[in-house]
């Protein structure tokens, strides 16, 4: 799925593309509604430099066996493991 995000709306928040992702991102990890490793994936980063960009705003990381389990199977699905 591809989402459009406007030349008005990155005007307005003077943000890029890859930011606003990040922000979605952030917000949905915090939400408990993505794992670490579907929210990474969302920001276009890898596990730790999404850990790292947490850290830098002090979000706590809450990983349990579920995420793993399913950061796994999003994983196979991807045909990455």
């Amino acid at each position: 799925m591809s989402v459009v995000i406007s030349d008005e709306i990155l005007q307005t928040t003077r943000m890029s593309a890859g930011e606003i992702m990040q922000e979605l991102a952030i917000l949905l990890f915090q939400k408990e509604k993505l794992t670490l490793g579907q929210a990474s994936q969302l920001a276009g980063m890898t596990q730790l430099q999404f850990q790292h960009l947490l850290a830098s705003r002090q979000i706590p990381i809450h990983y349990d066996i579920e995420d793993l389990e399913a950061d796994v199977k999003t994983l196979r699905e991807m045909g990455q493991l």
